[in-house]
């Protein structure tokens, strides 16, 4: 059985930087952690928003704590802190209704986290409104750091799953990011180019939220199996069209791959790379459109490949949910980590992302 335990009682102070409206613990004024933290969960009663979390960990013995929350998203991986030692780390998230998918069901009101870890020991938690930019070229605001906001546009592959086993390379990607770059991750089940813009609980919300600066990255393509080049293309330019009106920074990512082997032991096949019936090699009509756009590119489809082949047959099956269910589209935790690692990467590579604002390990 796992332990769990609040070291000291835990302060937490919420307060706001933008809105009027207080941000505040249940219902109160702020008050003491250990009010909101109870059998390895807590809560906080904030509206939607970004928040600034600081937390610090460690115990009498030896600890080991990890922090999920909202929607299963991975948001501290587990940390370790040294028997009658206390770390301290803090992260930022993204809170929102609904919670995970945007077309899913809306979750619970509020901020919730999870402590977990082999050996988890909370000993402190704050957390605060995030101050986010209000002008293009904004940086800073009354001497305080401004957050940033990675959007993602994407599909199942991307989104925050409800459930196990499934889990979206989104979902795993805040827990390699520190305070002041959070993930808003609109990415939902099913969706193709078409239905994304088509649907007004899509692109029409996410659109208007986007902040100058803010990276959007854009993966959509396993489910346009039906589109044809010349109307994946446009809708792609679409979105980088309307990200840039916003003042954001477009970001187009080629899609995972499908783990399916060729007989010679690679993935040069068109299912495992992305083109559909009608011919469309969407990986290559992507790279196009960033290049024509002069639009960042992560070649996702590339790195899984290099990924997948380097880990063969039998291997690759812990990236996938080819022993759970049979399906080589759609990742487990262990292998949307893996890819969530693979998109910190080149995040940095491509300056979308401060090196010194990500964790690497």
């Amino acid at each position: 059985m796992r332990r769990f335990s609040i070291a000291v009682v835990a302060a937490v102070t919420l307060g706001t930087a933008l809105s009027s409206a207080p941000a505040h613990a249940g219902g109160g004024n702020g008050g003491r952690g250990l009010a909101h933290c109870t059998a390895g969960t807590c809560h906080f009663d904030v509206p939607p928003g970004t928040y600034d979390v600081r937390v610090t960990l460690g115990g009498k013995a030896a600890s080991a704590t990890s922090i999920s929350g909202e929607s299963r998203r991975s948001l501290l991986p587990e940390t370790a802190a040294p028997a009658g030692e206390r770390v301290t780390r803090s992260f930022t998230v993204n809170v929102r209704t609904p919670e995970g998918e945007p077309t899913g069901p809306a979750g619970t009101p509020g901020l919730d986290l999870r402590i977990g870890g082999s050996a988890p020991a909370l000993a402190g938690i704050e957390v605060k409104r995030a101050r986010l930019p209000q002008a293009l070229g904004s940086a800073r605001a009354g001497g305080t750091p401004i957050a940033r906001q990675i959007f993602l546009v994407g599909d199942s592959t991307v989104c925050d799953q409800p459930g196990d086993p499934y889990s979206g390379w989104g979902q795993q990607l805040p827990q390699y990011l520190r305070e002041g770059v959070s993930v808003a991750n609109y990415a939902d089940s099913g969706e193709s180019t078409v239905s994304y813009l088509g649907n007004p609980q899509l692109w029409a919300t996410v659109r208007p939220l986007i902040r100058p600066g803010d990276p959007v990255l854009v993966q959509l393509a396993h489910n346009d199996k039906t589109t044809d080049e010349a109307t994946y293309r446009a809708n792609l330019e679409t979105l980088v069209a309307g990200i840039r009106e916003r003042g954001g920074q477009p970001v187009l990512v080629t899609p995972i791959v499908r783990r399916w082997f060729s007989p010679d032991g690679t993935l040069n096949n068109g299912t495992a790379l992305l083109v559909n019936g009608l011919g469309v090699d969407h990986p290559a009509v992507t790279r196009s459109v960033a290049a024509a756009r002069d639009v960042p590119l992560i070649d996702l489809t590339a790195k899984t490949k290099a990924l997948v082949e380097s880990l063969g047959v039998e291997g690759s099956k812990a990236l996938y949910l080819t022993n759970e269910a049979r399906d080589n589209t759609h990742t487990s935790v262990r292998g949307a980590t893996a890819y969530a690692a693979l998109v910190r990467d080149e995040l940095v590579t491509r300056h979308l992302v401060p090196k010194g604002k990500v964790r690497v390990g």
